[in-house]
Parts: C-alpha cells; sequence; structure tokens
C-alpha cells in the first residue's frame, strides 16, 4: 500500500471524462460510402454512370449519399441462392 501512495502523493488519478461516441453521419461521400459497402470507390462511380447503384444525391458538383439509401439498396440485393430469380443473368465475357 506504501508503494501506491508514493507513486499518487494526491491520491489515486480520477480517469479521462470518456466523450461520447461519434455521431453517425447522414451523408458520406463516395470514399466513405465505398468502405460502408465494401466496395471500391470506381465501382460507385461506374453504378452512377451506367445505374444499378445506390441513390445519391448532388450539391453542386459533389456527389454524396445518404447512410439510409446505402442500407436499403444493401438490402435490396439480399438473395438466398445464386438461382434466385431476382437476379440478373448476363451473357458470357467471352
Amino acid at each position: 500500500m506504501a508503494a501506491a501512495a508514493s507513486l499518487f502523493p494526491h491520491g489515486a488519478p480520477t480517469p479521462a471524462p470518456q466523450s461520447a461516441p461519434a455521431a453517425k453521419p447522414e451523408f458520406l461521400n463516395t470514399d466513405e460510402a465505398a468502405e460502408m459497402l465494401r466496395l471500391s470507390a470506381r465501382t460507385l462511380e461506374k453504378y452512377r454512370v451506367l445505374g444499378g447503384g445506390p441513390r445519391f444525391r448532388k450539391f453542386g458538383a459533389r456527389v454524396v449519399y445518404a447512410a439510409a439509401d446505402l442500407r436499403t439498396w444493401a438490402d435490396s440485393h439480399t438473395y438466398g441462392m445464386t438461382s434466385d430469380p431476382g437476379r440478373t443473368v448476363r451473357g458470357s465475357a467471352r
């Protein structure tokens, strides 16, 4: 006990205040959206041109994605097996 008292002559240190967890942003840029979906930013850029990707918003030249739209899009791509009727079948690349 004497050793502890010599380390902290004015009593035990008080723990540092815990900061509140950072709130998740409502809008994400392309890199953040890609990270959330575990896709590349380039894939999202292609989806914006070709269609089929999550909804996005443009504020001037800036493109952002609403977190709720990303979740809705991801949830709409849920399948039980690869031969689900809703799955798009494309021709061979050869």
